[in-house]
């Protein structure tokens, strides 16, 4: 492992350190404001979307795969099948799409 490597991995557990600790260090009392609670509690889904979002239409090289297994996994979820069917349903689209041009 050269020098670098650790520099990177030492950089990374500060900045995943100071995200966790600082809101404890700046807000010492509860929060009260029913809106700012409200922001807060909405962060952590909005942050997973984000990341989550390019991977999904890149992920495969081909996006209009990509595309055709996000849609199968959002009709899913809509019908609120489990995690595990929906899944596999879009891995098994864009399996079928990508092996099986149309």
């Amino acid at each position: 492992m050269n020098l670098d490597t650790l520099a990177y991995i030492g950089v990374m557990a500060g900045v995943t350190y100071l995200v966790r600790a600082l809101p404890m260090m700046i807000f010492k009392k509860r929060i009260t404001n029913r809106f700012f609670r409200s922001f807060l509690c909405y962060i952590p889904y909005a942050v997973l979307g984000a990341m989550t979002f390019p991977a999904i239409l890149y992920s495969t090289g081909n996006t209009f795969a990509s595309v055709l297994g996000m849609c199968a996994a959002i009709i899913l979820a809509y019908m609120e099948k489990s995690l595990l069917t929906v899944a596999l349903a879009a891995c098994a689209v864009v399996f079928i799409v990508s092996n099986y041009p149309l």
